[in-house]
């Protein structure tokens, strides 16, 4: 028992169950512990930016050339793209398969828009030249003081690290004053990484005690049928993919077993980034293509993000009798597969994608949303960790792919199912 006890996941998973039994025994008391999720959140949330940059741009310095920064960069992309693309097509598959929305014959008259409405705004105010636009912060503090967003970090941090492989010796000194600022980050997230089992408890608690379990009974069909999905993705997907960079994925999920149960407590992705990328580089993988992979993938690379769009938006419209044609369809994925990007891993920003997404086929009212917007937070659970453990397979596949990938460290500790 001793033993056990040591273990972070021990505790998150106590965390959690305590936390869900105190939200359905006391509701209100779960509610009132929101404050407490989210400071653990916002304390994540306060040194990934500045974790993110620098590891970004040790990432692109420690490549030393910018041809290798760039073969990186075009393989990731191409890997995200495809894997994106199939998350997109299994999502599509099953809502066809099992058609959780059928039967419901919900008339589009008695929807209640109001709820969504602000989803909606946020949705219309989307379009290409915003989003081009908004990756360029106002000034270069404003990308880590302002909206946080994660995209103009990278942007910054990759412009650095390019002037810095371009100066070469002149830059050493502050390629060593980024790294030693580095470890006091890591060292810092360490630190706020063991309150994770108070802030996945509270999470969980406020999350049972705000919604209530009879919440989920309405819409099991669609959460079971989107859970199933993602199980469906990683087994059929990302295990051939992990067979073929030569791992198992039930090793590389248990190796992974305390960050996947923050995540599945917090129903964030982002609150387990940065030990995930230690966990890599512990594993085998190249320093350089974990500091370029990971961060990235994280805006190009949300596996379950693309599988929820698509099964929602198609839940929607069969709960309305709506029939969609082929091109309406293929419509869906392709906006689907351009509003994920940038997606954040924070709970709620998936309903905005969705909304941006229904946006384009008319015949959906957006209103529609308000038959999901109960269940959404119970399903974000299922959107981060199956994007988390997406982005630690692309990492592992893109180090193989580039020849630096250590697979007789990577087996033994895989084989050993060290976490430490």
């Amino acid at each position: 028992m001793k033993a056990l006890t040591r273990h972070l996941y021990f505790w998150v998973l106590l965390s959690i169950a305590l936390g869900g039994l105190l939200g359905a025994v006391k509701p209100e008391w779960g509610a009132a512990l929101k404050p407490v999720a989210d400071g653990f959140i916002a304390l994540v949330k306060m040194l990934i930016s500045p974790i993110i940059f620098c590891t970004v741009v040790l990432g692109i310095a420690g490549a030393g050339d910018l041809k290798k920064v760039g073969r990186i960069g075009g393989k990731a992309l191409l890997y995200f793209e495809v894997v994106s693309t199939l998350a997109l097509g299994i999502g599509l598959a099953l809502v066809h398969l099992l058609r959780p929305g059928k039967g419901f014959n919900i008339d589009p008259s008695t929807l209640d828009g109001s709820a969504v409405a602000k989803y909606a705004k946020a949705a219309s105010e989307q379009n290409a030249a915003d989003f081009v636009l908004h990756l360029i912060p106002k000034t270069f503090g404003d990308a880590f003081t302002g909206s946080g967003d994660l995209l103009q970090v990278l942007l910054l941090a990759v412009l650095f690290g390019f002037a810095m492989v371009q100066m070469g010796k002149v830059g050493g000194p502050v390629h060593r004053f980024i790294e030693e600022t580095s470890h006091v980050f890591f060292a810092m997230m360490g630190a706020v990484m063991k309150l994770a089992p108070l802030g996945a408890g509270a999470a969980m608690a406020f999350t049972i005690g705000k919604y209530g379990l009879a919440a989920l009974k309405p819409l099991a069909a669609l959460m079971g049928s989107f859970y199933l999905a993602c199980l469906v993705f990683v087994l059929v997907i990302l295990g051939p993919i992990a067979a073929l960079a030569g791992f198992n994925i039930f090793r590389f999920v248990l190796y992974l077993k305390d960050e996947l149960l923050t995540v599945l407590g917090t129903s964030s992705s982002e609150s387990a980034l940065v030990p995930l990328m230690a966990k890599l580089e512990r594993l085998g993988c190249s320093k350089s293509v974990v500091g370029l992979v990971v961060p990235s993938g994280y805006s190009f690379n949300l596996d379950g993000t693309n599988i929820y769009l698509t099964m929602a938006a198609l839940f929607v419209a069969q709960a309305l009798n709506i029939e969609l044609t082929l091109q309406q369809e293929l419509t869906i994925l392709g906006v689907a597969m351009l509003t994920s990007k940038g997606a954040s891993g924070v709970t709620g920003a998936g309903f905005i994608t969705l909304a941006a997404t229904l946006a384009v086929v008319p015949s959906i009212p957006v209103a529609g949303l308000a038959l999901i917007l109960g269940i959404d937070r119970f399903m974000s659970e299922a959107r981060a960790l199956t994007n988390f453990i997406g982005n630690g397979v692309a990492a592992i596949v893109i180090s193989r792919w580039e020849k630096e990938l250590d697979t007789t460290r990577m087996a033994a500790t895989l084989q050993g199912g060290q976490t430490q």
